[in-house]
């Protein structure tokens, strides 16, 4: 993996180190972050209520489209 050099305020670099665990480099800590913002992501859209329909509404929808015979 081809590496960088990122510059960041001290008090910052401080910050993300609160949220590492013992023997965890600079990179493992912000690749799990990362990958916790990108599943609260995931979460936050999906059990979003805009946009969405109750499940008897969804029953009538269908019923609408695709009557039994």
């Amino acid at each position: 993996m081809e590496m960088t050099t990122i510059a960041i305020p001290k008090d910052l670099k401080k910050n993300i180190s609160e949220f590492g665990n013992k023997g965890e480099t600079f990179s493992d800590i912000l690749t799990r972050l990362c990958e916790n913002a990108r599943k609260q992501l995931l979460q936050n859209i999906l059990m979003s209520e805009g946009g969405c329909i109750s499940l008897d509404e969804f029953k009538k929808e269908i019923n609408k489209k695709w009557p039994k015979s």
